[in-house]
């Protein structure tokens, strides 16, 4: 995404358009009891209500859009997830008549699974966790002439960037908007948004503290990798950053923090006591992060990126 504000602002609303051929607005809603929870006032924006469940859908429609409009003879689409990601991908691809193979790591949450193969994807699973498995996507792109949809791309970036754009114009001005980073495209599209409304909202990214690799490369200045990412939130599950991610986080982010497996569960029982909403471990984080933040106040958002959550781990969270 380029350009000045005025530009910026074009892109997003250009990318929201063909978002909102295939899927309505998600709401953005203040919850009392959440609010009273973290004695601020508190702004939720709801991509758990996506058809898919969460934001990622937003992307895949804008990319597989425009990669059809790019390569008419488009023989098939391949990409690595943990869940969200490929659900995007496998949910656009159908709509769009293209045939989709999804990479995930062995022992890759059964229900995230379940639903890729019912979007119409083949599931391949392969690798200790998602970076082999993306690995193994690409030279199975090589090998099978199939399009490489990364993880992070601009297209994706401009159709995600469109939930920021709906909570930013909606919700009254924000103070500070806690943003979930797995791969970079949700805080990014905040960033581009924000930009390009010319706002001055405080954005802070949250990761999980056994998966810190964005923490890292935000307060190195680069790219740091970690050996693990082993964390309940399987959307936060990085251990190699994208380089433009972390370019535009750096420079757009207030500050990455982060957050603890433990936090996330409560943070999960919070939704569901105060907002009879399901969130996912990634979209639980950055009311996690919120409620750790003792600089929390004036009017906050809460970026619920994702409601697929396992039935394990909902009980998990219910008897902590």
């Amino acid at each position: 995404m380029s350009g000045g504000a005025s530009a910026l602002l074009g892109e997003i609303e250009a990318a929201a358009r063909l978002v909102y051929q295939a899927m309505a607005p998600t709401p953005q809603y203040v919850w009392p009891l959440l609010s009273e929870r973290a004695g601020c006032e508190v702004w939720v924006k709801h991509e758990n209500h996506t058809p898919i469940g969460a934001f990622k859908l937003r992307g895949g429609i804008a990319y597989l859009h425009r990669l059809r409009d790019s390569i008419p003879d488009l023989p098939g689409v391949i990409t690595a997830t943990r869940g969200n990601h490929g659900q995007s991908i496998a949910w656009a691809a159908r709509r769009s008549g293209v045939r989709a193979v999804i990479v995930v790591p062995l022992g890759n949450s059964p229900e995230k699974n379940a639903a890729i193969r019912a979007h119409g994807a083949e599931l391949v699973e392969f690798g200790d966790d998602f970076q082999e498995a993306a690995e193994h996507a690409a030279r199975l792109a090589e090998t099978g002439g199939l399009h490489l949809v990364r993880p992070f791309h601009p297209w994706l970036v401009q159709g995600v960037a469109s939930y920021a754009l709906e909570f930013l114009r909606a919700a009254p001005p924000l103070d500070t908007v806690y943003v979930p980073i797995g791969m970079g495209s949700g805080i990014c599209g905040m960033i581009a948004a924000r930009d390009a409304l010319g706002l001055t909202t405080r954005i802070v990214g949250v990761v999980a503290d056994t998966a810190p690799a964005y923490a890292d490369s935000f307060w190195a200045g680069r790219v740091m990798t970690t050996p693990t990412a082993n964390t309940l939130a399987d959307g936060l599950a990085c251990r190699v950053p994208d380089p433009v991610a972390v370019g535009v986080i750096a420079a757009g982010a207030d500050a990455v923090v982060t957050v603890t497996d433990e936090a996330i569960l409560a943070a999960i029982r919070h939704y569901l006591a105060d907002t009879h909403n399901l969130a996912e471990g990634a979209g639980a984080a950055p009311l996690a992060a919120m409620l750790a933040d003792a600089d929390r106040g004036g009017r906050v958002g809460l970026v619920l990126s994702g409601g697929n959550a396992d039935r394990d781990l909902v009980l998990r969270a219910l008897k902590e």
